[in-house]
């Protein structure tokens, strides 16, 4: 190996999924490949985050009408959506050097309507993995601050959410 040989070191990232929906989905996405996503969307994202020991994701697995509730109490619309983000790192709680390194960084949590997810991967003919994936991902940069209000921005976190998805061997056609 030569001495300019990057080596990229996976961050650790603590996942805590809760699956609210009735549905077995490990058939569909294993707990370990959650952890997966997630550990190779961080790494390659760290030049974004606050250096910290590892990190720290909520991810809920629900159903339209919990996701509906949410999605009314917190963004005052009251119908369903396919994905929601409540971002920890938008509170500006200080984090000191020896917090960081002694425990995760809490980055949010994100909660995914798999009634939605499975009606869009219809609609966009790939499979329920895929559509849990992009959403996933998506999801991930609302945690980090990314937001889509005008078209440039949307499209610029769209092709950040393509990237992440290749990275993990997804390739979408939205």
């Amino acid at each position: 190996m030569s001495s300019q040989t990057k080596v990229q070191t996976q961050l650790q990232v603590e996942l805590f999924i809760e699956n609210s929906y009735d549905l077995n989905l490990t058939n569909q996405v294993s707990e370990e490949k959650w952890y997966m996503w997630f550990s190779q969307w961080l790494t390659l994202l760290a030049a974004e985050l606050p250096r910290a020991l590892s990190y720290e994701i909520g991810l809920q697995l629900t159903n339209n009408a919990q996701i509906q509730e949410l999605n009314a109490q917190y963004r005052q619309k009251d119908q369903p959506t396919d994905v929601l983000a409540f971002a920890a790192l938008e509170n500006n709680f200080p984090y000191t050097e020896e917090m960081l390194a002694s425990q995760p960084l809490y980055l949010g949590d994100i909660v995914i309507s798999i009634d939605t997810a499975i009606s869009q991967a219809e609609e966009r003919e790939h499979s329920l993995t895929t559509e849990l994936a992009w959403l996933s991902a998506h999801g991930l940069l609302h945690l980090l601050g990314w937001d889509h209000p005008d078209e440039k921005s949307l499209i610029e976190m769209l092709n950040k959410q393509s990237m992440l998805l290749k990275s993990v061997g997804i390739v979408s056609n939205i």
